[in-house]
């Protein structure tokens, strides 16, 4: 165990703000929901928190609120065993009711420990493949984009793309592929290989622009999983939380997307034709929007059309059609589009005062 059982451990009145920090603090993606006597009540889990988000509750929403719901789910009882309990039955637990994590309690219900399968398995390289689409003109950064493409731009004292690559990496990704297009050369001739990096890349040049998925037909054949990235993106979003929620939610197409709001500078009249029904003085909208991060199986591959323009909305609406699974995985963590100079200025002003 790399930390102490009390780290992972948060009360019923917590928000669900509290609960997330606990859960980046203990880095094992569970918070234990206890009482005075360390009897467990409830969990809360990385994905708990991402389906709270989509649900629109607010971190202000104290857990007990959030165990309430989980009470009238398929599983109203975290699953748990007893401290002793041997790898193999713990490895058909986790199988059988799909969790990454069991605490393990004494006779009395007090929690004693947690195992999660990453304790089981050996560490690995994460089965993910990565794209990072880097051909953009970056038209909207102009003149900073005259002379260099838009994922070369620094932040800090690193180009963008660098520390995307980063990112990848530590997630346990090893394998990066760059769709390259405006300047391709530049981003070819810094990160080479990606061997200096720990990471093996490969190019795909767009002789002309591909749009936002066509890059993907000429990828070479791969049975992994494919993580997309923009090359505009700087997040510290969890790479292997999106994979466990892709794969719990069987998608064959997952979505990141972060919730974005603004406030209409009016009174806003409610209608039902021509009868007035309500009125909000200057509401607060809030919507989730495309955080530009996506993850496929890999036979979605064969829906997108070999070396045409083709965007990911065509592919979206293409999968709908077909009546695939497409679900969105809510961004919690760090992120930031950018797309323009005032995005670029605070990217390096996060960097700079380790907002970032």
């Amino acid at each position: 165990m790399q930390n102490s059982i009390s780290d992972l451990f948060i009360r019923s009145s917590d928000s669900l703000l509290a609960a997330g920090a606990c859960i980046d603090r203990n880095a094992r993606g569970i918070a234990l929901v206890v009482d005075d006597q360390q009897h467990l009540l409830g969990t809360i889990t990385d994905g708990d928190l991402r389906r709270a988000i989509l649900a629109k509750k607010s971190v202000d929403t104290p857990v007990k609120d959030l165990l309430a719901t989980k009470a009238v789910s398929p599983y109203p009882k975290p699953v748990t065993a007893l401290t002793g309990t041997g790898r193999d039955e713990l490895l058909h637990l986790m199988h059988e009711r799909v969790v990454r994590q069991v605490p393990l309690l004494d006779d009395e219900g007090r929690v004693v420990d947690v195992v999660t399968l990453d304790d089981l398995l050996p560490a690995g390289n994460l089965r993910l493949e990565a794209v990072i689409m880097a051909g953009g003109l970056g038209t909207r950064l102009r003149p900073l984009t005259d002379d260099v493409p838009k994922p070369m731009l620094p932040i800090g004292d690193r180009p963008l793309l660098e520390i995307i690559v980063a990112g990848l990496r530590a997630a346990g990704i090893r394998t990066v592929n760059v769709a390259t297009h405006y300047k391709g050369e530049q981003i070819a001739e810094h990160l080479k290989d990606g061997q200096h990096l720990g990471v093996n890349i490969r190019y795909v040049q767009e002789d002309q622009p591909l749009g936002t998925a066509g890059a993907l037909s000429l990828l070479e054949e791969s049975e992994e999983p494919l993580l997309v990235i923009n090359g505009d993106i700087l997040t510290r979003v969890d790479f292997k939380a999106m994979l466990d929620f892709h794969n719990e939610c069987d998608a064959d197409l997952t979505v990141a997307v972060r919730q974005y709001e603004f406030r209409v500078p009016y009174g806003v009249i409610e209608t039902d034709g021509v009868a007035v029904t309500g009125v909000s003085e200057k509401p607060v909208v809030r919507q989730f929007i495309n955080a530009g991060i996506y993850l496929l199986n890999p036979q979605i591959r064969n829906v997108i059309p070999n070396g045409k323009h083709y965007d990911i909305p065509d592919l979206i609406q293409q999968l709908l059609k077909e009546g695939r699974s497409v679900v969105c995985f809510p961004i919690r963590e760090y992120w930031l589009d950018i797309g323009e100079s005032e995005q670029y200025d605070r990217a390096n002003a996060d960097m700079a005062s380790g907002h970032f």
